[in-house]
C-alpha cells in the first residue's frame, strides 16, 4: 500500500498535535512517604509541626468507638507514636496547629466538636462544639490573620468561626453553594485564605466546585463559585504565590489553579494496590499540607458503599486496601508542555 506525500504530511501533523495534547500535563508523580501502622486506618487530615514532623488524624470507619488516632512521622517518614485522642469518637477530620497560639487542633466529625490536643500525649480539652446536633458536618479548619478559627460544615452548608481560645462559635457564612446533593456527599470542605485575607476559598466535594468569598473588614460577602469541574474537591491549600492546591478525591490527582482560576499543573496519579494492600501513588486524596519542599497528601481509600452510598470510581480499589498511606509530591509547579 502506497500514500501520497501530502497524506503522510497530514498523518505525522495529527499524531503530533495528538502528541502534545496527551502530553500536556507533566505530572509530577506522588509517591509514597509512610504506611500507617497497624490498627490505624483512612488518614484524612494532615498537619506539619514548625520541625516538620506530620500528624496524620484518621477518618476510621471501621472502628465502632474512640478513642480516634492521631499518627504522627518525622519528615524522613519514620513513624514517631500514634496518639489516642482522649474523649473523641474514631472519625476525625481537619486537623491543624494555630498559626498563633500554636495549639493542635483537630475535628471530631463524630462528635461534632473541635479538640485541642496534647501533641504528646493525646490529651484534650475542648475548643469549640458544632450546632445543629446530627445534622453538624464540621469538616476542615482555617485561620485568618487575626487567629480566628474557622470551621467547614459539609452537611448544613456553613462556615463556623470562633476565636483562637475557642469557645461558642458563631456563623460566619451559610450559602446554598456550600451544601450538596452530588456524591460524595459533602459540600463545604477544604478551605484557605488567600494572602491579603480577602477571599476564602472553599471546596465542595460533592458539586465539584471551589467556592469564592470575598472578605472584607472579617466580614463574609455573597459566596460565588470561582472554578468548577475539580472532580471530588477535598482538602485545599494556597501557597505562597496565591495559588490553588486540590485535592481531587475521584480523579486522584492534585489540581492547582493559578489566582485567576485556570489550571496551571495537575499531580499525582492512582498506580495500583501493592502487593502488601497499599496504594501506589494517589487513591481517594483527602487533604494535603505544604512542608519541607513536598506536598504531603492523605490517601483516605474509602469505598462509599460502606456507609449505603452509591459506588463511585475508586470504590472497589478503596476495598482492596489493608494498609494505609501518606504520598507526597514535590512542591513545584512543572511547565505545562506545548505551552
Amino acid at each position: 500500500m502506497t500514500f501520497s506525500r501530502t497524506f503522510k504530511v497530514a498523518l505525522l501533523a495529527l499524531l503530533a498535535a495528538c502528541s502534545l495534547q496527551a502530553q500536556a500535563w507533566i505530572r509530577s508523580p506522588a509517591t509514597t512517604f509512610a504506611t500507617l501502622p497497624v490498627g490505624t486506618a483512612h488518614p484524612e487530615g494532615i498537619t506539619a509541626d514548625a520541625q516538620g514532623n506530620l500528624y496524620v488524624a484518621n477518618f476510621d470507619v471501621g472502628k465502632t468507638a474512640g478513642p480516634g488516632n492521631i499518627v504522627v512521622f518525622d519528615r524522613s517518614g519514620r513513624l514517631l507514636r500514634t496518639l489516642d485522642v482522649e474523649g473523641s469518637s474514631p472519625l476525625l477530620l481537619g486537623i491543624a496547629f494555630h498559626p498563633l497560639t500554636g495549639a493542635l487542633l483537630v475535628i471530631d466529625f463524630g462528635s461534632k466538636q473541635v479538640l485541642r490536643v496534647d501533641p504528646q500525649t493525646g490529651v484534650t480539652s475542648l475548643f469549640s462544639v458544632i450546632p445543629g446536633g446530627t445534622a453538624a458536618g464540621p469538616n476542615a479548619l482555617a485561620f485568618d490573620a487575626l487567629g480566628n478559627v474557622y470551621v467547614s460544615d459539609s452537611f448544613q452548608g456553613k462556615i463556623w468561626r470562633t476565636g483562637s481560645a475557642g469557645g461558642a462559635v458563631s456563623e460566619w457564612a451559610s450559602d446554598p453553594l456550600l451544601t450538596t446533593a452530588g456524591v460524595p456527599p459533602f459540600g463545604a470542605n477544604g478551605m484557605a485564605f488567600n494572602k491579603a485575607g480577602t477571599a476564602l476559598f472553599v471546596a465542595n466535594t460533592g458539586n465539584d466546585t471551589v467556592v469564592r468569598i470575598p472578605v472584607a473588614g472579617g466580614v463574609a460577602g455573597a459566596p460565588a463559585v470561582f472554578v468548577n469541574s475539580i472532580n471530588g474537591a477535598d482538602g485545599l491549600l494556597v501557597d505562597g504565590e496565591d495559588n490553588l492546591w486540590v485535592a481531587a478525591n475521584q480523579a486522584d490527582e492534585i489540581v492547582v489553579l493559578d489566582p485567576s482560576g485556570k489550571v496551571v499543573a495537575k499531580l499525582g496519579d492512582f498506580d495500583g494496590i501493592d502487593p502488601h494492600g497499599s496504594p501506589r501513588g494517589l487513591l481517594f486524596p483527602a487533604s494535603l499540607v505544604l512542608s519541607n519542599g513536598f506536598v504531603y497528601v492523605t490517601n483516605l481509600s474509602l469505598d462509599l458503599r460502606l456507609f449505603g452510598l452509591p459506588q463511585t470510581v475508586d470504590s472497589q480499589w478503596a476495598a482492596s486496601v489493608t494498609r494505609h498511606t501518606v504520598a507526597r509530591i514535590k512542591a513545584q509547579i512543572p511547565p505545562v508542555q506545548g505551552r
